[in-house]
């Protein structure tokens, strides 16, 4: 065959992705062009994608699915897909994003670093990329968190906003991440979203010392039905709750927390102080 290149599945998920949509094609004896055309895209497009030069999109990988017949089979490129979306994310936490992407409300308290449904592209890039020197994930998987965080903060963009409460200690203003132009426009990005109608925004400070009452980053949600979920991590591990009798202690030291912590004006204050010191 005239220019076909030669892939890599094992190079990254999305090389195996593209390794698996040419190897449904050609069991199917048929050419790139065969396959663009029920797909509504171009025969380049799907060069791209087979050959890791674009990445493959939700809706793609659904219309694949249909064209090649394997709709909820373990051929799904839907399912390999998500697999690949949330690999490099913490156990619970792609159950957590789907039932955030649907709350009424966000209670967030979060340690060390800036929540990654308030993070500036440039900041979430700076974690990515700090993880792939480590050798903790790979490029691949670093542009893939980048955008898991693009996706959460577009899902809450809708036309009924969920109120949004953030409770940061104040570790998350004060580490330094990316130097003084990524932390600037980052702390810029706080005080913008703290005047928001649908927000509340406070620092816990280092000061409440043993009064803080969670140790660990806390996500709660309230959905539409009242009904509450609760997603904490370690360094290792996440966990989803649902359970009403896990939620609701957590729920009590959250308000418990927002009690010791700075009002929202206090915390605005805090956070343009600390603004001025990367400038």
């Amino acid at each position: 065959m005239v220019n076909r290149k030669e892939l890599r599945p094992d190079a990254s998920p999305r090389a195996a992705y593209g390794a698996h949509v040419r190897r449904l094609r050609e069991e199917r004896g048929w050419t790139q062009e065969d396959l663009a055309k029920p797909m509504g895209c171009s025969s380049q497009h799907i060069s791209a994608v087979e050959t890791c030069r674009k990445a493959p999109t939700l809706p793609f990988s659904r219309k694949a699915d249909q064209v090649f017949g394997i709709v909820g089979t373990s051929e799904s490129l839907e399912r390999e897909w998500r697999d690949m979306r949330h690999g490099v994310l913490l156990e619970g936490f792609p159950e957590y994003v789907g039932y955030e992407g649907r709350a009424v409300e966000i209670r967030l308290f979060e340690i060390g670093i800036v929540p990654g449904l308030l993070q500036t592209p440039e900041y979430a890039r700076v974690l990515a990329n700090s993880a792939v020197k480590r050798g903790a994930i790979t490029p691949e998987q670093a542009d893939e968190r980048v955008a898991v965080v693009a996706a959460r903060q577009a899902a809450l963009e809708r036309d009924q906003r969920p109120m949004v409460f953030l409770v940061m200690d104040e570790s998350c203003i004060r580490r330094p991440i990316g130097g003084s132009k990524v932390m600037g426009a980052q702390l810029e990005r706080l005080i913008e979203f703290a005047d928001r109608p649908n927000t509340l925004l406070q620092i816990a400070p280092f000061a409440i010392g043993e009064r803080r009452t969670l140790n660990l980053p806390v996500y709660l949600l309230t959905l539409a039905d009242r009904s509450m979920a609760c997603y904490a991590e370690s360094q290792a591990q996440g966990h989803l709750d649902r359970e009403i009798t896990s939620v609701v202690p957590m729920l009590t030291a959250y308000h418990q927390l927002q009690a010791e912590s700075l009002s929202r004006a206090e915390s605005v204050a805090v956070i343009q102080e600390a603004r001025k010191g990367t400038t």
